[in-house]
């Protein structure tokens, strides 16, 4: 039977307190990785001075250095942790219970159980080297790679959080109010891609709590008949409060998310898990963004984009030469990034190739999370998008802000963004591409099998479908043809259909349902009243035809035999009266509109021509009036149209035939003069308007440019910025050193009761014991005073030219001295040697030998007598 890895018995035992040590780590040996910006150091410091011992961890440290300056980082690390910490180097193996950290001028990632470190690829102050040790982290461990963000200056670190988080790893930030400086916690947090937010001495406890909670990845399944009713009873959580079924989900994937959620809280059962769903709401919406595994960006997977821009597009384009717009789909789009990828590329093909100028393309992004679709509709994305994005694409496609990039109108415009749910929602069809990138690996192959019928049902002839790297169209390969198989690139397949003509009506139970209930309600109830029938008849037949329209002209209500002056329009059905209504009534009913939108007067037109679609033509008169009963929709307004007697109108023409020619004659006149300034008007002001264009273009590019400028200088700055507070706290904290050492080798000297005397290359006071001052009259003030200038009590009047000399030839000079008092001192000159052996001035010491010198008279007058 498998036994349980060893690293997670290690973290078990560091929470538990225990005497003998845990066995050696296995080979797989989980690795944290700590990234750190300005004002890292005394929270990498809190952080590593609360690991235990023995965790079975491995520590990556990561911190924005200065590429020119040597780093302290790793001694001064090692003050607050037993464990060994070592300056990383290419091929180094990793141990556990070991801290790595980053070399000056490096970039540090894993391969294989080692630590890969090379030369940054990118200038000073465009580098993320935390984002590219947690990517490296997510692809070379998975699940269990671990992710800590900690204090610093700008967004590095978080699409490495995303990686991580997108292949089920822990992410952990430092709380921002507990941070020196607060912005890339920030950034992370902002993203949606953290799970455990604290200060930085608590995260340990925390990830260790977290790990030693996981299940025994080499464990026996088994329980899973008890563990179906649970999890059943979280999917109908799930499905009661978000209204999305997750049954249809591969269960490992849902397996993995459960349980990182579980260990997270702490709870070790589903049906645990399950009761604490049911009493928080908040978890549900927490487990719901989680199984959604929303994590994308820009132009993943380089070598597609790359095709699409050089092969695929051209291809759709050339045979879609006789539609101008294209339609695309985007399924599962998550915050935007794979949509607007798609958009620019789109612009960079038809700005390359000219005759495809004329085409543009629609593109409809959908996904099942709300906030996600917020997020793409904004277009704002953090700075670490520089390592996604080109710089050429962030000046061309993006506007720069302070601490973001907004993806510009124009691309904005392309994409349609809504909330829609792949496995129940009606699709979008005559769609000449669908991307739908890895979000089919997460269903099982029952509902794959339902999904790319739709993708085929979907798609025009010879459309095109791009799947992730992942995926395959699987059991309906018949469907398709690949294009470009490694890329998962495939063409629609036209003489084939579904095997299952029913798909879309079994897949959209919930649209059927609507539509029956609609065909119910609107079917009119059976009349028992004769009253009713016969008005109903007699304004049928005798009233006049009319319509109720709103404030916007879409008609709400159709009374009588309209069809002499409506008319459906071509193409896609429009119930708008400015587009049905026949030609000759089309201009003067929106004249009347508009007169009694502004004056509330009802509008009487008289004696209009109409032309009838036989051939032949009918006058009429029309009544445009405001519907004002409280219970008709606000702004409705009804338009009645009363036929005239042919013969009525004709003899009404002849009696007033040389009046209103001449009315007829001046009024036509007068719209001749108005469309004629109109039109003058209309062309200054094209001119005005095409000449303050040019100057605003020409402005525009100028202040792009000092932009893109100044966004350089900012970055670099930042980066200087930050690199000068890490050398500031590695400087600060060997400071702090040098003082302690200063406070030792003072109270060291202080305590040897020795008088002594430094003095530098001129002769000046350096520095001094406290027993000094008994014998020589100096003073804290007199540092830096010459030796000349100070008095003593000996008598020594060649103290001076000894100095002079001992610092001349470097030979000692020992000599006894008398004191005025009666005491005899040893005074000994010596040079002053640095660490660098360099001369800097000489030490005198004065030794208090009175009493040898009294003990060796006495023996002298002994010896005498």
């Amino acid at each position: 039977m498998p036994v349980r890895p060893d690293w997670r018995l290690a973290a078990v035992a560091a929470l538990t307190p225990a005497v003998s040590p845990p066995a050696p780590p296995a080979p797989g040996t989980l690795i944290v990785g700590l990234g750190a910006s300005a004002g890292g150091l005394e929270s990498l410091e809190a952080f590593l001075g609360n690991i235990p011992a023995r965790s079975g961890m491995a520590y990556i440290v990561v911190q924005h250095l200065d590429p020119t300056h040597e780093t302290m980082l790793a001694e001064l690390l090692q003050r607050v942790t037993s464990m060994p910490v070592l300056e990383a180097r290419q091929n180094m193996r990793i141990e556990p219970d070991s801290v790595y950290t980053i070399a000056p001028n490096s970039e540090l990632s894993i391969s294989d159980g080692m630590l890969q470190s090379r030369r940054p690829v990118k200038p000073r102050g465009q580098q993320l080297p935390i984002n590219v040790l947690f990517s490296s982290l997510a692809g070379e461990l998975g699940e269990r790679a671990i992710a800590v963000v900690l204090s610093g200056m700008g967004s590095d670190g978080t699409v490495g959080l995303q990686a991580v988080r997108a292949v089920g790893g822990l992410t952990v930030v430092q709380s921002p109010d507990t941070a020196q400086f607060d912005s890339m916690p920030k950034s992370a947090i902002a993203a949606q891609c953290v799970d455990i937010v604290a200060p930085a001495e608590e995260l340990p406890t925390r990830i260790l709590a977290y790990i030693a909670q996981l299940p025994d990845p080499y464990a026996v399944a088994q329980g899973e008949e008890t563990e179906s009713e649970p999890l059943e009873t979280v999917f109908n959580l799930l499905l009661r409060r978000t209204r999305h079924d997750f049954s249809h989900y591969k269960r490992s994937t849902l397996h993995r998310r459960l349980e990182r959620r579980m260990a997270i809280h702490a709870i070790a059962t589903y049906e645990e898990y399950a009761t604490y769903l049911g009493s928080n709401d908040q978890e549900i919406d927490l487990l719901f963004n989680e199984l959604l595994i929303g994590v994308t960006s820009f132009f993943r997977d380089p070598a597609v984009w790359e095709h699409l821009a050089t092969v695929t597009l051209p291809e759709l384009l050339a045979q879609r030469s006789d539609v101008s717009r294209l339609r695309a789909w985007v399924v599962g789009c998550s915050t935007g990034e794979e949509a607007y990828s798609l958009a620019i590329t789109f612009n960079e093909v038809t700005r390359q190739h000219s005759r495809f100028r004329d085409h543009s393309l629609q593109i409809f992004a959908t996904d099942l999370s709300r906030s996600a679709i917020d997020t793409a509709r904004r277009g704002r994305y953090p700075t670490a998008i520089q390592a996604e994005v080109s710089a050429t694409r962030l000046t061309h496609f993006f506007s720069a802000h302070t601490d973001s990039y907004q993806i510009n109108s124009d691309i904005r415009d392309m994409v349609l963004f809504a909330q829609q749910d792949v496995i129940l929602d009606p699709p979008f069809t005559r769609l000449d591409l669908i991307c739908c990138r890895n979000l089919l690996i997460y269903f099982d192959s029952n509902l794959q099998h339902r999904i790319i019928p739709l993708f085929h049902y979907s798609l025009r002839r010879d459309g095109v479908l791009l799947l992730g790297s992942a995926e395959t169209v699987g059991r309906d390969a018949r469907l398709f043809t690949p294009s470009e198989s490694k890329l998962r690139l495939y063409r629609r397949q036209d003489d084939v259909s579904s095997r299952r003509a029913d798909f879309l009506l079994s897949s959209f139970p919930p649209l059927l349902k609507t539509v029956r209930e609609q065909t119910v309600s609107t079917t009119p109830p059976p009349s028992d009243n004769l009253q009713t029938t016969a008005d109903q008849v007699l304004l049928q037949v005798f009233a006049p035809s009319a319509v109720v329209i709103n404030e916007d002209g879409d008609i709400l209500y159709i009374s009588g035999r309209t069809g002499k002056y409506l008319e459906p329009a071509t193409g896609k059905a429009n119930w708008n009266l400015h587009a049905m209504v026949r030609e000759g009534l089309r201009s003067t009913i929106s004249a009347a509109l508009k007169k009694l939108a502004a004056e509330g007067e009802t509008q009487n037109l008289h004696g209009l021509h109409v032309e009838l679609p036989g051939g032949g033509e009918q006058y009429v008169d029309i009544t445009v009036q405001a519907l004002r009963l409280p219970d008709n929709p606000r702004g409705a307004i009804m338009i009645i149209f009363r036929d005239i007697v042919q013969t009525t109108a004709r003899d009404a023409s002849k009696k007033g035939d040389a009046p209103l020619a001449s009315s007829h004659e001046a009024e036509l006149q007068h719209c001749h003069d108005e469309i004629q300034n109109l039109r003058e008007e209309a062309r200054a002001t094209k001119e005005e308007l095409q000449s303050s264009n040019e100057e605003l273009q020409s402005t525009n590019e100028e202040l792009q440019s000092t932009n893109e400028e100044l966004t350089t200088s900012k970055e670099e700055m930042q980066s200087m910025n930050e690199e000068l507070q890490t050398i500031n706290a590695e400087v600060q904290s060997k400071l702090d050193d040098l003082a302690l050492a200063q406070s030792d080798m003072r109270n060291l000297l202080n305590s040897i009761e020795i008088a002594i005397l430094f003095l530098d290359q001129d002769l000046n006071v350096r520095r001094y014991t406290d027993r000094a001052t008994k014998i020589i009259n100096i003073r804290e003030s007199d540092l830096g005073r010459p030796l000349s200038d100070l008095t003593s009590n000996l008598q020594y009047t060649d103290l001076q030219s000894d100095a002079l000399e001992t610092l001349r030839t470097l030979a000692f000079s020992e000599k006894q001295i008398l004191a005025t008092d009666g005491r005899w001192f040893t005074v000994r000159i010596m040079p002053y040697r640095r660490l660098d052996n360099v001369i800097d001035g000489v030490v005198i010491t004065l030794l208090d030998i009175t009493v040898t010198k009294k003990l060796e008279k006495e023996l002298r007058q002994d010896s005498n007598t």
